[in-house]
């Protein structure tokens, strides 16, 4: 084998040790000309889209009438709105699909998830928003079962690949003999239908769920709820950055402080366990008999004014029952219940004839709306419109300011109608302007009405629904 000269050994030496200084000095000046990893919020706010999986449900997210909906919706647009961001939602049909949050196909979730670490490993929750239940369902005048010991005896049907499911087998492994049906081709609301029409015994659903529909099925009732309630919040992959995870946790915490959470919630609930059964079932009777009567008026005074005519019927029926003849012992009268002084100011002669009337209501509550500070928006703009309708404009402006003292938003409903029943107790109205007045009374007019108003703008686009399609069939050529 042949040797090399130390002065040969030493040069290459000293050449390999030059070689290794560049490869060393080249690799530092990539890494230190690489721009640094960006993390997933930067990513989200240079994309300008925030991706988020969501399901078609009232509860959720929805198309109404002015566009899209929900309390998802709402929350999750004003969350990508605080990041300067566009929120882009994609619907799922059922939880199986939580896997494209996995793949990193979308950003977050916001579905109307429940808390749960256990089954879902990979998932990071943000803090709960709202608390729901698994309500059992059933019809007015059955014979429900007293507990669950008892739901063996009934036929009961539940939507496939939900949460009532995991529930019910709960309740099995206790009372074995307890027995359902999971359903493919069914929505929640068909088994509603289904248990109101009598086609069922027994469905579960989300106590949230129900609450929303209550007052489109007066027939239905809670006869207990079974398991523990459930924390709902939006959920982000168990990854290492948790950049946008914590961006919407701080978002959370914001709303909950604001009072904007408890706002969106008085909006789409506010009405819910106050909503009476049986005045439901002679609403939906007498939108029957007696609305046609005066929709076309109705329909008229919400052109004029700018309101929705179905509001002022709502309206109309809180205060009449559509009784143009009504009168109450304290004089006030007609179908819109104005009072002497009130039907004098907007030159109503008659308040005992329809038109006059609901031309008078609907002056009126215009005119306490446009009474208003600008700074309160809709839809509080209009719940305090109508409060103050019935308590009077000043009595609705002690409200707001005992409200401000409060601590409160004296333009959100939902912190008003905590205040106006304070007007009733002398420490609070000794020091208003006004004085004492039956705060609780506005209160329960705006919820009733609320209930009234959003029961017949679903019976008026159902039927509006129909006609086109009615149409459609007429328009068909015959096979």
């Amino acid at each position: 084998m042949s040797q090399l000269s130390s002065k040969t050994a030493h040069a290459r030496l000293h050449a390999g040790w030059r070689a290794g200084l560049v490869i060393i000095l080249v690799t530092i000046g990539i890494v230190a000309c690489s721009p640094p990893q960006k993390t997933k919020l930067e990513s989200v706010i240079r994309a300008g889209e925030l991706v988020v999986m969501t399901k078609n449900s009232p509860t959720t997210f929805y198309e109404g009438p002015e566009g899209y909906a929900g309390i998802e919706y709402d929350m999750v647009t004003a969350f990508a709105e605080q990041l300067g961001v566009a929120a882009i939602f994609k619907t799922m049909d059922d939880e199986t699909e939580l896997n494209e949050l996995e793949r990193g196909e979308v950003d977050m979730i916001a579905a109307g998830l429940n808390i749960d670490k256990q089954k879902n490993l990979f998932l990071r929750y943000t803090p709960h928003y709202q608390v729901v239940n698994h309500a059992i369902i059933y019809r007015a005048g059955t014979f429900p079962p007293k507990a669950a010991k008892y739901l063996y005896q009934h036929h009961i049907e539940v939507m496939v690949n939900t949460r009532h499911i995991k529930q019910l087998e709960k309740v099995r492994k206790k009372y074995p003999k307890t027995d359902w049906m999971e359903v493919v081709d069914k929505s929640e609301e068909d088994l509603l239908q289904m248990v109101t029409a009598g086609l069922l015994d027994l469905t579960v659903t989300d106590s949230n769920f129900f609450d929303l529909n209550r007052p489109y099925y007066p027939d239905l009732r809670i006869a207990f709820k079974i398991g523990t309630p459930e924390k709902l919040a939006w959920a982000f992959p168990r990854t290492q950055d948790k950049s946008l995870y914590m961006a919407a946790v701080k978002f959370i915490k914001k709303i909950r402080r604001n009072g904007e959470l408890a706002r969106l919630l008085d909006y789409y609930y506010g009405t819910s366990g106050v909503s009476n059964p049986i005045n439901m079932s002679v609403y939906h009777l007498r939108i029957q008999n007696r609305l046609p009567k005066y929709q076309t008026l109705f329909e008229k005074a919400g052109r004029d004014t700018g309101i929705d005519w179905r509001l002022l019927a709502a309206m109309g029926y809180q205060e009449s029952f559509w009784n143009p003849k009504a009168i109450s012992p304290t004089g006030v009268r007609g179908l819109m219940m104005l009072t002497k002084g009130t039907a004098e100011s907007l030159g109503v002669t008659d308040r005992t004839d329809p038109e006059q009337a609901i031309n008078g209501g609907a002056r009126y509550i215009k005119e306490m709306r446009d009474r208003l500070p600008e700074s309160i928006k809709e839809p509080d703009r209009l719940w305090m419109a109508l409060a103050a309708y019935n308590v009077g404009f000043g009595h609705l402006e002690d409200a707001r300011v005992i409200t401000q003292k409060r601590k409160g938003n004296p333009d959100k409903w939902a912190d008003v109608k905590r205040s106006l029943p304070l007007l009733a107790r002398k420490r609070w109205y000794n020091n208003t302007k006004y004085g004492y007045a039956r705060g609780i009374e506005p209160v329960r007019f705006v919820t009733r009405i609320r209930n009234y108003h959003d029961a017949l703008v679903r019976i008026d686009e159902e039927e509006q629904s129909s006609r086109q399609t009615d149409a459609i069939k007429l328009k068909a050529p015959a096979i």
